[in-house]
């Protein structure tokens, strides 16, 4: 059998943030239970930014490192994402496009919830484990952009605003896999899948969401165990707490991982207080240092732990990290790779850290414009010019961005009957 899983990942967490602990004050929410998020910044998507975009710029630094060679062998093009912008049309033509990828490709869009990027992942992994075309690779690319329109008319489903602001979020995460598996191998058959039907979030039309959160979480805790339960019924002599030597987890925001961890701890590996608390600052918290900073991407969020994990887990050799996804409605899944010295190194390359210090900070009366002004693109749009300079403060920080980190990015410059388009910054 040969090698599989992620040769080049990347990660592109848009070109404003806010504060949310700023926005937890400003909202005057209670902050002994907005401590509990464990969040700290959200990107904030801006006029000029949309779920191409920002998978786009995700994939771009990847395809740029490729030879012309290697860049034809590209075979399929996965977009994962519930914020599609068409629904026909898939969001993975305009990525194929502006990537400038070999024709000869499959290209199609899915979504699945939160749970998307994992599949996408699987199905990658799946295409390379079947040697159809050997040498083959594939772009998967999760990306996401938080609704705040909430759907109206009833009480049965309900989305708690204090409770999805400041952990919502937006941005892209682009996996190359491969049979060069140089950042994250997967191991191949070591999964664990549970799913059910539950109504505990979903989104009734394009541009608003519904939900009921103490639903969505006792989902979440439930399908974690029950994913792992099967988990470690396919491998052999797997144990929670010591099988892993870091966890990744899908992030709406970190207490809810905090929670089902603690759970995961109590149930499986009857640990004590002390125990788990010291466990997650070692096996979890690496894993959330970027989530903590973008917030909730959706399918794209477990992906964006698994960086964290490995950017800043102490990789001082080869290191299996335990990955849990989950999509509300809903499907979950854990499974696990080993990642390397080698391979922190090259995911170091992205440098995700310095692109996420370059963003404009947004106050909250520009929040606030931002918000007031969210009607202009959404679903459907047929014709708009796209404000760059809404807030010239953004808009001069994304092309200082640029310079500075030398990689070119593109934005949505105009939509006209329908058609999206898009020009690069360099």
């Amino acid at each position: 059998m040969v090698a599989v899983g992620i040769e080049a990942m990347n990660h592109y967490g848009g070109s404003a943030y806010l504060d949310v602990l700023e926005l937890a004050h400003y909202r005057q929410l209670d902050t002994a239970r907005f401590d509990n998020l464990l969040m700290k910044q959200k990107t904030v998507a801006m006029p000029f930014e949309d779920p191409v975009t920002f998978g786009i710029n995700a994939a771009k630094p990847i395809i740029d490192a490729l030879s012309e060679a290697e860049k034809d062998r590209i075979e399929l093009l996965i977009c994962c994402s519930e914020s599609g912008i068409d629904f026909g049309k898939s969001m993975s033509t305009y990525m194929h496009y502006y990537l400038g990828l070999n024709r000869n490709c499959r290209m199609f869009e899915l979504k699945q919830a939160c749970y998307s990027g994992t599949a996408g992942l699987q199905m990658a992994v799946n295409f390379i484990l079947a040697q159809t075309s050997p040498g083959a690779k594939a772009l998967v690319v999760a990306t996401d952009i938080s609704r705040f329109l909430v759907a109206e008319g009833g009480d049965a489903l309900t989305m708690d605003w204090s409770f999805t602001e400041p952990s919502g979020g937006a941005g892209a995460v682009a996996l190359l896999v491969s049979e060069q598996p140089d950042i994250f191998q997967i191991d191949v058959g070591a999964n664990g899948y549970y799913g059910y039907e539950v109504m505990d979030t979903c989104r009734p039309i394009p541009d608003s969401e519904a939900g009921n959160a103490d639903l969505s979480l006792l989902s979440y805790l439930d399908c974690c165990e029950q994913a792992f339960l099967q988990y470690q019924q396919r491998v052999a002599d797997v144990d929670y707490r010591t099988s892993f030597n870091y966890l990744s987890f899908h992030t709406p925001f970190g207490g809810m991982v905090k929670g089902a961890h603690r759970q995961m701890m109590r149930k499986i590996a009857k640990a004590g207080r002390d125990d788990i608390e010291q466990d997650f600052m070692q096996r979890v918290m690496p894993g959330l240092s970027y989530c903590q900073r973008v917030g909730n991407i959706m399918g794209a969020t477990v992906l964006l732990s698994l960086a964290g994990s490995i950017d800043y887990g102490d990789i001082n050799s080869p290191k299996r990290i335990g990955c849990f996804s989950y999509g509300s409605g809903c499907c979950s899944e854990f499974y696990s790779g080993v990642v390397t010295p080698s391979g922190q190194k090259k995911l170091g390359t992205m440098a995700i850290a310095s692109h996420l210090d370059n963003r404009y900070r947004l106050s909250m009366p520009e929040y606030e414009t931002l918000l007031a002004g969210s009607e202009q693109v959404k679903f459907g749009t047929r014709n708009a010019v796209i404000d760059t300079e809404l807030l010239p403060g953004v808009w001069q920080t994304n092309q200082n961005a640029t310079l500075k980190e030398g990689k070119a990015r593109i934005y949505l410059r105009e939509i006209k009957e329908f058609y999206r388009q898009y020009e690069w910054v360099a």
